[in-house]
């Protein structure tokens, strides 16, 4: 049966657009997406495969959704963080499908992959100006906890920055794309190696991944510390950014 067919089964899509590889990666799979969501996306996959939607159309659906997320996130009350949450957890679902329906009609290109990452970039500054909005009070009361929101949505353009040059380094010095396993970001010397070992425990750096971020904010809007997690995400920014430097260069990344 040709893999193009527009009606494929649930199990086909997932023999064909579920490699081992993809749950291989060090950081390229959300645990959400290992966890559970990659159960349900070939039922998603399955339906866009209906539609004259491509795999970039997809993506673009999986930016708009952010961008909503974290717009959704400025407004005030219990409900939009909720919302915020759930939003996300549909992105990460698109971002899946966008990838499985490019497999199955072998459409895969830089283009989707340029996309995706536009994507995730977007969102992961977006939502933390969101949050510096809603902590001060809303669109009419722009302020303090705004421009410190900006300052940790630069903070994580920076992170995700250093990550990414290190492809850039790569390819401009005529070396092929970095294994992305754990081995390889692993760092060379034995006492970061081990401080890395032991973070991994007490992921805060993990706290502007959407996922991550829009639970948080959740819980903050619960317990009434919205103005709180706004610092907090600045200082963790200002050590995860040095952190993500200093781990880039002492790994075998750049080798």
């Amino acid at each position: 049966m040709s893999v193009r067919t527009s009606r494929p089964t649930v199990a086909e899509l997932r023999a064909v657009t579920q490699p081992a590889s993809i749950f291989a990666r060090n950081s390229g799979e959300h645990w959400a997406g290992r966890l559970y969501i990659r159960r349900f996306s070939p039922y998603l996959t399955k339906l866009f495969l209906r539609t004259r939607v491509t795999p970039n159309g997809v993506t673009w659906l999986f930016i708009l959704d952010g961008l909503v997320a974290a717009g959704v996130l400025t407004l005030p009350g219990i409900w939009p963080p909720i919302a915020a949450v759930l939003l996300i957890q549909l992105q990460i679902a698109l971002d899946c499908s966008d990838g499985e329906l490019a497999r199955w009609l072998d459409r895969r290109s830089p283009t989707g992959i340029y996309l995706d990452r536009v994507g995730h970039w977007l969102t992961e500054s977006a939502l933390p100006i969101a949050l510096g909005i809603r902590a001060d009070g809303g669109w009419d009361d722009i302020g303090t906890y705004t421009t410190l929101g900006c300052l940790a949505a630069i903070l994580q353009l920076l992170i995700k920055g250093f990550g990414a040059l290190v492809t850039v380094a790569r390819a401009e010095s005529g070396l092929p794309v970095a294994a992305d396993t754990a081995a390889v970001a692993a760092p060379r010397g034995g006492g970061l190696r081990s401080l890395r070992r032991a973070l991994s425990f007490a992921p805060f750096f993990r706290v502007f991944v959407a996922m991550e971020f829009t639970l948080l904010a959740l819980i903050a809007e619960i317990v009434g510390a919205n103005r709180f997690l706004v610092v907090a995400l600045v200082v963790i920014g200002v050590i995860t950014a040095l952190g993500r430097l200093v781990a880039v260069l002492a790994s075998s990344r750049l080798r």
